[in-house]
């Protein structure tokens, strides 16, 4: 599958004037969100705790996250964000994507509203 990236708004949750805007890249095979550790300071995100990730390549590495507003294609929702190392390409994780109902259509690789939101 080829990469889907969207221009994806995080916002602290105790000061909305602090945000951190830039391309992130939709990654399904993460069920959490990631962005450069040193733009999480920067909007005063604390470091609620540390979870065990794997890694692409099998590797797992333990990483602090913290709670943040996540805005995309006109959606909002709030969720974890692991911070990541200073530099790293901000992720999309999955469940960001399904709690506004979006998903991946995997024939154009372009992002497509569910009409419906499931609650079954």
């Amino acid at each position: 599958m080829g990469l889907t990236k969207v221009t994806t708004k995080l916002t602290s949750l105790t000061d909305s004037k602090r945000s951190f805007e830039s391309l992130f890249l939709v990654n399904t095979g993460a069920t959490d969100s990631m962005a450069p550790s040193d733009e999480l300071e920067k909007l005063g995100v604390k470091q609620e705790g540390k979870m065990a990730y794997e890694l692409a390549d099998g590797t797992v590495k333990e990483y602090p996250f913290g709670l943040v507003r996540i805005e995309f294609m006109g959606e909002t929702t709030a969720g974890r964000v692991v911070f990541g190392a200073t530099g790293t390409e901000p992720l999309l994780g999955v469940t960001a994507l399904e709690s506004v109902g979006i998903m991946v259509d995997p024939t154009d690789k372009t992002l497509k509203r569910l009409p419906a939101i499931p609650l079954k």
